[in-house]
């Protein structure tokens, strides 16, 4: 009996087929990180080849980056819903909680994804300028919402509060993300950064 040939290709056109590699390797690098997938595994989850992968994303290295750019774009998105839901009259220590909140869900959710690269794991250069990049943007929305503007102990406080938010979910993640120190992070990270500040009326 002759070997049954492969299944063909299902042909897709350019949108759908850049899209379908982002969806398969979004899934590939929650469960495992950056530097133990090889681009074979990411092309196989999607019907793809190595060499399209390679034909929409240049390499391995460029499709994690815009993994990693589109999981930063969701999360800011997420956290301006979260702080569209409060109240106007919420105090500032409260907003900085709700969206630090969003941020340890997102990690609780997928611990791989966001926890390895917080513990040290390697990320490829054009991963790391999308993270410089997106860090920036965050410590403008994270001053807007704080209303401060450029004086340097300021931008000093949020600087060092983001510094202690990687730290400490690194150690989270370490521990399992457990539910019960959720509550404690929240309130170790804003007391950093209140700390920083000298208070929260700046």
């Amino acid at each position: 009996m002759p070997a049954s040939s492969p299944s063909p290709r299902r042909r897709l056109d350019v949108q759908q087929r850049r899209a379908a590699i982002l969806r398969a390797a979004q899934q590939v690098y929650a469960e495992t990180p950056y530097a133990e997938v090889p681009t074979a595994r990411i092309a196989r989850a999607c019907d793809a080849s190595p060499s399209l992968v390679f034909h929409y994303f240049g390499s391995k290295a460029g499709l994690y980056a815009e993994v990693i750019s589109g999981a930063l774009e969701d999360l800011a998105v997420a956290q301006e819903q979260a702080l569209s839901h409060l109240s106007p009259g919420v105090p500032v220590r409260d907003r900085v909680r709700a969206a630090l909140g969003v941020y340890l869900d997102r990690i609780a959710e997928r611990p791989i994804f966001w926890g390895v690269p917080l513990q040290g794991g390697q990320e490829p250069p054009e991963a790391q300028q999308v993270r410089i990049e997106a860090r920036a943007r965050h410590v403008e929305r994270l001053g807007a919402l704080l209303g401060v503007g450029s004086f340097p102990r300021h931008r000093y406080a949020i600087t060092g509060f983001l510094g202690f938010v990687d730290q400490s979910c690194a150690r989270w993640v370490q521990r399992g993300c457990p539910t019960q120190d959720r509550d404690l992070l929240l309130d170790a990270a804003l007391g950093a950064l209140e700390g920083g500040l000298g208070d929260w009326k700046v």
